[in-house]
């Protein structure tokens, strides 16, 4: 198709931190973030929270919310170059297109038991920080951004279907830049609500494992600046495929034909095959089926000799950030400052799953001859599939 999104700047906060040559020793060298816990009545919940955020509202108080303390922490990494798009093309000519899940739970758990107790809710309490574009609204006045902006909540896919949405726009004319990503909370209806459909490990995640039990959730904000313009860009997402199985409400097609197709569309939108593709980020979330249908499709592509790895073993499920967070997973791999050419490594107890057909996990110390393309795969509830390929340019 011919439709390249330069990146110009990206941020990122996971367990793993936010700096850059930091974070990507510990993606090298399988090294987790610090998981905490969550309890609920006699079930304690591993989760990777973020306990610790620093807010500076300056002129936006009202925004003030774990939501957003979370987005924040991303986006003061990319401000400068945020302000630069909007001084360049104007603040009606920027767009804002993120992916999140939930930013409200937790105000209205607060509120309810407040209710119970005081036959009232609490003051100042409203159902506007529980919408989802609470955090869409904040980045908008963060950066004076008077331009389109949208929010996309496909579930674990959002923030990769934001980046989408965001080039359908910036290729139809309706903006010349953007600020892509997403943010999500690891909240306790969250987990229990996946715990009540059996997808939560009582353990840390240990994605493709014949003892895999689930996934474990954590918190997350990714964002970047793309245009369409290379500028001064060292990354380009180059391919982006979707699909939408249609075949349950939250599960995958065991046969993983869904995650083929958006694999194999990604690889056909950026023009090039299989045998290019030098790392892959997996979806690989730990949960019986997903990996089982996952390992199917890029073994149908890629046979066992691409290298690949799931980064949610070390950061957890960051649910509508995840897409994102995978993206400059992959741009740190891509980096000049990767002069070892070396690659996320894959963390878990080592034991294989063979009922999942072979595909190549990377190790720790894992290195690369030549790396020019990274795929990443984000799969969600309802079979919404997207895959992104990003270039070193």
């Amino acid at each position: 198709m011919n439709q390249p999104l330069y990146i110009q700047d990206f941020g990122f906060y996971s367990i793993l931190g936010d700096n850059k040559a930091s974070v990507f020793n510990k993606l090298t060298s399988a090294e987790r973030g610090a998981f905490t816990t969550l309890q609920h009545e006699d079930t304690v919940f591993h989760v990777a929270n973020i306990n610790t955020l620093n807010f500076a509202p300056t002129k936006i108080e009202y925004f003030d919310g774990r939501i957003n303390r979370l987005a924040e922490k991303s986006l003061y990494q990319i401000e400068n170059s945020a302000y630069e798009i909007v001084r360049k093309f104007g603040a009606n000519r920027v767009g804002v297109f993120i992916g999140s899940c939930d930013n409200g739970s937790e105000i209205s758990l607060a509120a309810l038991k407040y209710y119970t107790e005081h036959g009232q809710f609490p003051a100042g309490y409203n159902l506007d920080k529980q919408k989802a574009d609470f955090p869409l609204r904040y980045i908008t006045e963060r950066f004076g951004i008077s331009g389109i902006s949208s929010l996309q909540s496909t579930a674990c896919a959002s923030s990769v279907t934001a980046i989408a949405t965001a080039r359908h726009h910036i290729y139809a004319g309706l903006c010349d830049a953007a600020i892509v990503g997403g943010v999500d909370i690891a909240s306790l209806p969250v987990v229990l609500g996946f715990n009540s459909l059996g997808a939560v490990s009582p353990e840390l995640s240990i994605p493709f494992s014949k003892n895999r039990a689930g996934i474990t959730i954590g918190d997350a904000s990714a964002f970047f600046v793309i245009t369409k313009e290379r500028g001064n860009a060292k990354f380009c997402i180059q391919g982006i495929g979707e699909s939408a199985d249609a075949d349950h409400i939250t599960a995958p097609r065991e046969d993983g034909e869904g995650a083929r197709l958006a694999m194999q569309r990604a690889l056909e939108d950026a023009g090039i095959t299989a045998k290019d593709i030098d790392y892959i980020n997996l979806h690989g979330t730990g949960t019986k089926l997903n990996d089982s249908m996952e390992g199917k499709a890029v073994n149908a592509i890629f046979g066992d000799s691409t290298f690949c790895s799931s980064t949610k073993g070390l950061t957890g499920h960051t649910l509508g950030a995840a897409g994102a967070l995978e993206l400059a997973f992959c741009c740190l791999t891509l980096s000049d400052e990767n002069s070892e050419k070396r690659l996320p490594a894959h963390c878990y107890d080592g034991e294989y799953d063979t009922e999942i057909p072979k595909i190549r996990l990377v190790q720790p110390g894992d290195k690369i001859e030549h790396l020019r393309f990274c795929q990443s795969n984000s799969f969600a509830f309802g079979g919404c599939n997207i895959s992104l390929i990003v270039e070193k340019v």
